[in-house]
């Protein structure tokens, strides 16, 4: 398959993109790294993320469960469309220095799917990191009633949910909740072999709103775009957030769908939220980066 960069042979620019209820902060570990080993690389804030991130007053301690439950969320108006204008904008930018590898961890795929669809002709290859990668089913809620899903711990995390998402626009979850429940539930579902230091450091990177529509929004790679585009699927085998069997699917159906363009598949041994700067996964985007 001919890329971008069989054309331009300058050094590609790595475009990472978070998941829900996070903020670039998730890969710093990961691009430093990269940088360090010579690579470029920027790691994107989303609308309403990092340093846009809105912390309801009554999230503050004390907390106001009450009004925590009804406080107003500026998330509420964020789309899909909004995100993928964000990255979008930034994928222009850097591809006027040379090739783009667009990446996306968790609900970032959503992201990654739909900038694909939108600009093929701007990226060099895409990159799922256990990140939902929608092709037979119209978004991720679709996906999480599947039989693969069955395993997936995310029931626990609805222990931290404080609001109506359909009254309030907007996921909101308690991170800071004093309930030992909460913290066992993200260190089962997200940092299976994390330290208690590092459950912690995780609750309080974590952000508390995120827009209730990404879930729903129509998220499927289309042939003739996204599927022109060569992509990389990295498992993550330990997950229990989006179980192995659910990622298998999701790289069983893109094959399907792009039997010419099959995936390139990669394993490594991480819970959900890694962390990114395990030395397996810096070495997998240091050889996608050089073109291996």
């Amino acid at each position: 398959m001919t890329t971008n960069r069989d054309a331009d042979r300058r050094p590609p620019t790595l475009v990472l993109v978070h998941g829900t209820h996070s903020s670039s902060a998730w890969a710093s570990g990961l691009t430093t790294e990269l940088t360090l080993r010579g690579h470029r690389c920027v790691a994107v804030d989303l609308p309403g993320h990092g340093a846009e991130a809105f912390y309801p007053r009554s999230y503050q301690a004390p907390q106001d469960l009450g009004e925590l439950a009804i406080e107003p969320s500026p998330l509420a108006k964020i789309t899909i469309d909004d995100y993928v204008e964000r990255v979008v904008d930034v994928v222009r930018r850097a591809r006027r220095h040379g090739p783009v590898i667009l990446a996306g961890m968790s609900q970032g795929g959503v992201t990654v799917s739909r900038v694909g669809n939108a600009v093929p002709e701007l990226l060099d290859r895409v990159v799922y990191v256990a990140a939902y990668c929608c092709v037979d089913l119209p978004n991720m809620a679709a996906y999480l009633e599947t039989p693969e899903n069955g395993d997936s711990l995310l029931p626990r995390i609805a222990a931290t949910v404080v609001a109506d998402p359909a009254v309030l626009g907007a996921t909101r979850l308690n991170w800071r909740s004093a309930d030992p429940a909460v913290f066992h539930a993200v260190r089962d579902a997200l940092a299976g072999d994390f330290t208690d230091e590092g459950v912690r450091r995780l609750l309080g990177a974590l952000e508390p709103d995120e827009s209730a529509g990404i879930p729903l929004a129509e998220a499927r790679g289309e042939a003739h775009t996204w599927g022109r585009i060569p992509r990389t699927y990295v498992r993550f085998t330990l997950d229990r957030l989006i179980p192995p069997a659910l990622q298998d699917r999701f790289v069983a159906e893109a094959d399907r769908l792009t039997p010419d363009n099959p995936t390139d598949v990669r394993s490594v041994a991480a819970p959900h939220v890694g962390p990114f700067d395990r030395p397996e996964l810096v070495e997998i985007f240091s050889e996608l980066a050089a073109g291996r």
